[in-house]
């Protein structure tokens, strides 16, 4: 039995391999050796930098296309026959169409090439919701990036051995050409080389490594809808208490946000004086189960960082800086004169800097030495502060889901929900304001419900209904919170520290829960009363006041705004999310 299971994966193999005829095929095993000879050839080709071993010891840089430097909106597609199972929010391609894609794309698009094989494991390996995938890549970027984010090799056929399912991946690099790049899933229908994701003409991370979020997340989440469980883009995050009771947070917050600063928060010097402490789970995404005991249970499917480098420094993020000084892949960041990688947000050394294309970097002309979106790709096991449940088979107990966006005015420090659908309501409605130019005006609010706009794989409507789905199994739910760290004054000055102290609006989220905290009921949901800890808070009273003020004029604008987005996802929306916006306005009275 188990070898006719495997007989599947190497029939695949070979039907992939006839219509895009490599020179040679690599099985990879995932071991240590692989990984470091895969290295050494891509130092001899020039394709990695290897950078100072002294001060960054097993650390490389590689830079991409500059055409290629992001995930590609656009160029993703959810194929279906029925443009309502994918939605308004994502882009819709027909089963025909696709198939002329892929045939005509992937045809001897590895010719000359070495197509590597990488099994892998996305999940704790014992975890009866793991689940095993095999990408086909013509990249050894790929490679080495998904032997430190997935547990790949032998490990990932021997489950496949046991269960016989298994996620297929294709991405075929070609020539980049962005005008024939396609990131391409099939959720429901395969393509004639029965496939779930192929991407082509792309080799960034989010387009190339296909188990991040093609897998994980848009495959997943439409897995999770039909078997009853939920593939989320959130973090998680344990917090223990001095008495030593731990609890376990989940946080979905769109780009600029705050995310990876919240995964890898340390306690503020008052909060680890009294014995708070902090340790990471996974900083990008949730798979959530239901428990026996009714409550919902999270797991951290990878088993790496892909991280965004540019801001990160030993103040901002130093557990972060701590968990990228060894065994770290750089991508699209400078270079000093040390041969130590560089990006914004570092202190400038003064010396020779050769910028993300490798040209000279010039001070002072606007531009910027690393690209924005930079990064970094590191082991989990780097980060100095991990939970001991990050292997966890059946996931840890979630006690609260936090959604929050980068809004300067309007959105308090943090409010709660009334109730589970309530608080999907927030999360659906979630904004954030631009930040990029090339992702809309900037300051302008974009809807990213739950933050998984990219990233779900079916009709958001559908995805909100599983929600309350959820809701409506689960006997023992977390509570629901939103918060904004990024208020300003009338000055444009942010009003609250952030980062560490971070942690106080996480306290009063535990003291919600266990009922040792009061609030007050406003239009929004429940804001802190007295009983937030601002003690050692350096901050006027005027902005005291404004942390959690709620201005009816600004709430008037929101609320018209979020009224014109529902109607814009149509009539699959459910009625109790209208509802939900409908009790909105009329709490504030709003004809």
């Amino acid at each position: 039995m188990e070898k006719e299971k495997l007989k599947s994966v190497e029939e695949w193999i070979e039907s992939v391999a006839d219509l895009v005829t490599p020179d040679r095929v690599v099985f990879c095993d995932g071991t240590e050796e692989e990984y470091k000879s895969i290295i050494r050839e891509m130092l001899s080709s020039n394709e990695l930098i290897k950078l100072n071993q002294d001060t960054y010891l097993g650390c490389y840089l590689s830079r991409s296309d500059p055409r290629d430097v992001a995930r590609t909106e656009k160029a993703t597609f959810i194929i279906s026959q029925d443009s309502k199972q994918v939605g308004p929010l994502n882009n819709h391609m027909s089963l025909e169409e696709s198939n002329g894609i892929v045939d005509r794309l992937l045809k001897n698009s590895m010719k000359g090439r070495t197509m590597y094989v990488v099994p892998y494991i996305m999940g704790p390996e014992n975890s009866p919701y793991a689940e095993v995938g095999v990408e086909v890549t013509d990249s050894p970027y790929v490679v080495v990036n998904m032997y430190i984010m997935t547990r790949m090799g032998h490990v990932a056929l021997q489950k496949i051995s046991e269960r016989g399912d298994f996620i297929r991946s294709i991405h075929a690099s070609r020539d980049l050409d962005p005008e024939n790049r396609y990131i391409l899933h099939f959720p429901w229908e395969r393509p004639s080389i029965d496939a779930h994701v192929v991407s082509i003409n792309s080799a960034y991370g989010g387009n190339a490594l296909l188990s991040k979020k093609c897998h994980a997340l848009r495959i997943a989440s439409v897995e999770a809808r039909q078997q009853g469980w939920m593939a989320e883009h959130m973090l998680i995050l344990e917090v223990q208490n001095p008495e030593g009771r731990k609890y376990y947070f989940l946080a979905a917050f769109p780009s600029a946000s705050g995310k990876t600063n919240l995964a890898m928060i340390n306690p503020p010097a008052e909060y680890a004086r009294k014995g708070w402490k902090t340790r990471l789970i996974g900083d990008d995404i949730a798979w959530i189960h239901l428990g026996e005991d009714g409550r919902l249970y999270a797991m951290n499917p990878e088993n790496g960082f892909f991280g965004v480098v540019p801001g990160t420094n030993s103040k901002t993020n130093p557990n972060a800086m701590k968990s990228i000084s060894h065994d770290t892949i750089f991508t699209n960041v400078a270079l000093t004169d040390k041969k130590e990688p560089w990006w914004e947000g570092l202190p400038d050394t003064g010396g020779e800097i050769i910028d993300w294309q490798g040209r000279k970097f010039m001070r002072g002309q606007g531009t910027k030495a690393a690209h924005p979106n930079s990064r970094f790709t590191t082991p989990l096991a780097n980060y100095p502060d991990l939970s001991s449940e990050v292997n966890n088979p059946n996931g840890v107990p979630v006690t609260g889901i936090i959604f929050g966006g980068r809004r300067g005015d309007t959105v308090p420090l943090v409010y709660q929900a009334f109730d589970w659908v309530h608080g999907v309501f927030m999360g659906a409605t979630m904004g954030v304001e631009q930040t990029a130019a090339a992702e809309g005006k900037v300051g302008d609010i974009r809807r990213d419900p739950m933050a998984m706009r990219p990233f779900c794989g079916y009709n958001i409507s559908d995805y909100f209904q599983h929600w309350i789905d959820i809701g409506n199994r689960a006997s023992h739910l977390p509570g629901i919170f939103y918060v904004n760290w990024f208020r300003r004054d009338s000055k444009g000055s942010f009003i609250w520290p952030g980062f560490g102290e971070n942690l106080r609006v996480i306290e009063w989220m535990i003291n919600r829960q266990e009922n040792r905290a009061g609030a007050i009921k406003t239009e929004i949901g429940y804001i802190p009363d007295g009983d937030f800890n601002l003690n050692g808070v350096d901050l006027p009273d005027d902005h005291r006041k404004l942390l959690f003020k709620i201005d009816r004029n600004e709430w008037k604008k929101e609320v018209t705004e979020i009224g014109k987005y529902l109607d814009s996802l149509g009539p699959e929306l459910p009625g109790k999310i209208m509802e939900q916006y409908t009790m909105l306005r009329n709490r504030f009275q709003f004809s």
